[in-house]
């Protein structure tokens, strides 16, 4: 942030100098008449730094606070730019760096006589499409405070389910990565103690417990500790480039929603999120076209993408909001049925955030079952895993008449 030498006459006439910290000469000038000063001369103090940095990625708690805040204090009347400077002031520079130096931006657009859209679309990777548009609904209707506290409700609530998501793997992430774990320091250390006695025995060995001998020694050789990192780093990223090609993302966004278990929970949040999202741009007043553009954007499913683009134009070519829908399986009856209602009653938006609410909770059940179930079968998995290695290495000792023997 730029600093700035001044000179100023006080309320008694006094004139008085001093350095300020400013976003730009604006935001210096606005300060300095703030606390009753009269600025004569303001000139950039030399050494100061003037070089705007890019900011990173501002989490999603900052944004809902920076939301929410700045609704509170544009309805209680304060003017746009003062609500902006407080909260740069308040923000803290260590833990919300990346908010600070967005919100200097913001401030300088703004006070350059840009709206606020038109700022917030200068950091596309902080605020999306359905964030700028909201805001941009809001300014253009003169309900920005109204918005902007509807958008960071929004904005929670995902990010609610989001935690509950995470939460739920969080568990069997653990767990697995434990497994891991252990069974590397088994084959590590372990099993080749039991390898050297069983060499005393000159005879053959079971075939899962050769198996697990010739693996531990794969890894212990200097080829395998340097061929497996390399193997696994070459599968992942082959795996990641795979996924992330457009036919690569089209087949896992399709298979993600028809496996076994977790296919129904991954249908019920993009479905909710769709819900969701329509339900606060139509209240906002964002024209329908451009919702359709938006929610498919916001998916994340590259496949319901594509189902919301073909619904957009049979939108555009007059169809009803409900017939539109109901041309794709992706939408389940219940949710055409609540659209066909609202369109008929002029309250599609209620009618969505309904469906959103319901998905919610169904989502929340889903999680809380599942999460239930994944601790026995965890602790399953554990044990087939440690109990076959335990049991292979034992193999030959319950047999030991027949080693003997031979």
């Amino acid at each position: 942030m730029p600093t700035y030498k001044y000179s100023a006459r006080d309320t008694k006439g006094k004139v008085v100098t001093g350095v300020i910290d400013g976003l730009n000469d604006q935001n210096a000038i606005s300060t300095l008449s703030a606390k009753g000063l009269i600025v004569l001369g303001l000139e950039v103090k030399k050494g100061g730094s003037t070089k705007v940095k890019k900011p990173g990625k501002v989490p999603n708690d900052q944004l809902v606070m920076f939301t929410r805040m700045v609704a509170t204090m544009v309805d209680a009347g304060m003017p746009l730019v003062q609500a902006l400077t407080a909260l740069y002031e308040q923000t803290d520079p260590k833990k919300g760096k990346n908010l600070r130096l967005v919100l200097q931006d913001i401030i300088a657009h703004v006070e350059a006589g840009n709206s606020l859209t038109e700022a917030l679309l200068r950091h596309p990777r902080v605020f999306d499409k359905l964030y700028t548009s909201m805001v941009k609904a809001g300014e253009s209707g003169g309900l920005l405070a109204e918005i902007l506290a509807r958008l960071a409700g929004y904005l929670e609530a995902s990010a609610r389910l989001t935690k509950k998501v995470k939460s739920a793997l969080t568990y069997p992430v653990v767990v697995i990565g434990l497994a891991g774990v252990i069974t590397m320091f088994l084959i590590v250390k372990v099993i080749p103690i039991f390898a050297n006695i069983f060499k005393d025995f000159n005879a053959k060995l079971p075939a899962p417990t050769q198996f697990l001998i010739n693996v531990s020694d794969f890894f212990r050789s200097p080829q395998g500790f340097i061929v497996s990192p390399i193997v696994i780093t070459v599968l992942f990223f082959s795996i990641k480039f795979a996924l992330g090609t457009k036919s690569g993302t089209w087949w896992w966004d399709g298979k993600k929603m028809k496996l076994p278990v977790f296919g129904p929970l991954v249908h019920k949040i993009i479905m909710s999120r769709f819900a969701r999202t329509f339900a606060q741009l139509i209240r906002s007043g964002v024209p329908i076209l451009e919702v359709m553009a938006i929610v498919g954007a916001s998916s994340g499913n590259a496949q319901v993408e594509a189902a919301i683009k073909r619904v957009a134009l049979n939108v555009e070519r007059g169809d009803p909001l409900a017939a539109s829908l109901s041309k794709e399986p992706l939408f389940p009856p219940m949710m055409l049925r609540m659209v066909q209602a609202g369109e008929q009653t002029g309250k599609v938006d209620a009618m969505l955030d309904k469906m959103a609410d319901f998905w919610d909770e169904e989502i929340e059940a889903m999680l809380t079952a599942l999460t239930s179930l994944m601790e026995p079968f965890m602790i399953v998995l554990l044990g087939v895993i440690i109990g076959g290695i335990v049991i292979s290495m034992f193999l030959p000792i319950f047999k030991l008449n027949e080693v003997i023997a031979q």
